[in-house]
């Protein structure tokens, strides 16, 4: 038992050690030329056009079941005039950002790790070494640019839809004033609040993004490591981006306001 605990601590440190070299890697090629804007460009629309589909349909159903429960919650209270702050404040502070990136992780982030594994198992990555091309440079640094700067659009986009979904509900459905409705989500939701959502789908994007490339870079095994590769990129970035959003959060209360 207490090999297979060592065992397990070393694996621990050892994955943690490679992580932390894999990050100051990126950081040591990310300014460097040639910095192909092409392949950012590419992979913008990969990760942030291609997953507004299914970011707004998760957005608008998010809003209309969110302003559903609140609604009625409220009502026990005759409160329902609140309902649109309360929908407005947890999609941009919270249920915007995090829903967005696990889309984000479940569609794009599982393709980076499945692509970037694929090309390591079958000798791609080491070819382009041979041709004197920085796998980094050129895989990883593209694909973490541009989440980084495409999750926080998702995310302006996420809490307009499903704003505008909790709006029908609470409006056609609950039967609340339109006017209180829009009246008291102007008055409650103001600039710091989106902005701490950008902050948290800044670092977010950057993550999912670091954590999908470094798992597909690590691949072995051929066809069965790129699936395990896969899995284990969803899951590490899920799991980080939950992780993250406490502190984040708790940082952005002490700051913010």
């Amino acid at each position: 038992m207490i090999t297979a605990i060592g065992r397990y601590v070393l694996n621990v440190v050892r994955g943690l050690g490679e992580f932390f070299l894999f990050v100051q890697s990126f950081f040591g090629w990310l300014g460097r030329r040639p910095f192909r804007l092409r392949v950012v460009l590419q992979q913008m629309e990969f990760i942030g056009v291609k997953s507004f589909g299914v970011v707004s349909l998760t957005a608008v159903f998010t809003g209309m079941v969110f302003a559903l429960q609140t609604g009625y919650a409220f009502r026990l209270f005759h409160a329902e005039s609140m309902v649109g702050s309360t929908v407005g404040l947890a999609l941009t502070r919270e249920i915007g950002p995090v829903f967005t990136a696990l889309m984000v992780v479940a569609r794009a982030g599982s393709a980076m790790a499945a692509e970037i594994g694929t090309m390591k198992v079958t000798e791609q990555v080491d070819a382009m070494d041979v041709m004197a091309i920085n796998p980094i440079h050129y895989l990883v640094v593209p694909r973490v640019v541009a989440a980084t700067l495409m999750v926080p659009c998702l995310t302006c986009f996420f809490a307009f839809i499903g704003s505008v979904g909790a709006y029908f509900v609470a409006t056609q459905l609950l039967q609340i004033n339109p006017a209180a409705f829009m009246q008291k989500l102007t008055y409650y939701v103001d600039t710091k609040d989106l902005l701490g959502g950008l902050i948290k789908s800044v670092l977010f994007g950057f993550v999912l993004a670091l954590i999908s490339c470094y798992r597909g870079y690590r691949t072995e095994g051929g066809a069965k490591g790129v699936g395990r590769s896969t899995t284990e990129a969803v899951v590490m970035a899920s799991v980080s981006i939950l992780v993250l959003d406490y502190f984040v959060t708790a940082w952005l209360l002490e700051f913010l306001t």
